[in-house]
């Protein structure tokens, strides 16, 4: 009889990478992207390297503290959902006590990203960090009482585009507020496709999510938040006066917003939500090649 050989026990640090879900660089990513929109837009392309480094490294820590936070706030509940329940907070894989300091360290990081952007550019930037961090601890403690929560991780996923965008103008302008209502739209669109996948097990404990609370109507709403997404994105590229690649790019984006819709009309398994959230980090990608490429062309 061939001997049986027990799986190897993670180590402390890959059971951290994945509370912070660094395994899964899709809900990373698609935190950065506001972000780099925004510090492209405004800086005509070409922004300091040095602050795309500070932004990028700055979005990571913040997302890090807020996953922390989540599964903090979560740890109890994790446990009932498919999805969620094999996260070290509610697998008791790490203590709350070892959570609790990571989300410190994480939070601390962006702290000290935000005190350097004060030092070395302007205080409006600092402030709006500031203004974050409510929205992202708060955020887990939404699902228990408001009916669409991810209007609060929408309007937390706004501030990195404030953030960013007064990170290299020094002021809020008319192309930040298109671009912000944007991403607060964008957000609430993908989100709630990534809520679909939890909602009966939502329902089961009974805490809110946009999809129970759309219901039947969710492919609706999300179709309409994707189509609100387009007509700002059309006013941001009106007020830069962008032509040519950003046009192309946002036809392209709204071909597959479309085909999202098409295909959350028909009945699908979980699974398919967690791809469809997955390609906005694509389409997401798609937009900023085209803002780069027309700002540069612009600025020549």
């Amino acid at each position: 009889m061939a001997p049986t050989h027990s799986p190897t026990p993670e180590t402390p640090w890959l059971i951290i990478i994945r509370l912070l879900r660094w395994h899964k660089p899709a809900g990373r990513l698609i935190l950065l992207i506001p972000a780099l929109w925004a510090i492209f837009v405004a800086g005509q392309g070409q922004p300091p390297l040095a602050l795309i480094g500070v932004i990028i490294v700055g979005t990571l820590a913040t997302s890090a503290a807020g996953c922390v936070a989540n599964d903090l706030w979560d740890r109890n509940i994790d446990t009932q959902v498919d999805r969620t329940r094999d996260r070290p907070l509610a697998a008791r894989t790490l203590s709350v006590q070892v959570g609790a300091m990571v989300m410190a360290i994480a939070f601390g990081c962006a702290l000290a990203l935000a005190l350097y952007l004060y030092q070395t550019h302007n205080s409006l930037t600092f402030w709006l960090s500031v203004g974050a961090f409510p929205f992202i601890v708060l955020y887990p403690g939404a699902k228990r009482v408001f009916p669409v929560p991810q209007l609060v991780l929408s309007l937390a996923w706004g501030f990195a585009v404030l953030i960013s965008w007064t990170a290299v103008t020094g002021r809020l302008e008319p192309g930040t507020w298109w671009l912000w209502g944007a991403v607060v739209l964008w957000t609430l669109g993908f989100d709630t496709i990534y809520a679909l996948s939890d909602r009966e097990d939502d329902r089961k404990i009974g805490i809110h999510s946009s999809a129970l609370f759309f219901g039947d109507r969710a492919p609706e709403a999300v179709g309409l938040f994707f189509l609100g997404t387009v007509a700002l994105l059309g006013g941001l590229g009106m007020d830069q006066g962008f032509n040519g690649s950003y046009w192309l790019t946002l036809g392209l984006a709204t071909a597959l917003w479309i085909w999202q819709y098409g295909q959350l009309r028909q009945p699908r398994s979980r699974a398919i939500y967690g791809q469809l959230f997955s390609q906005n980090v694509l389409i997401g990608f798609v937009l900023l090649a085209g803002i780069i490429v027309d700002a540069l062309g612009s600025s020549v």
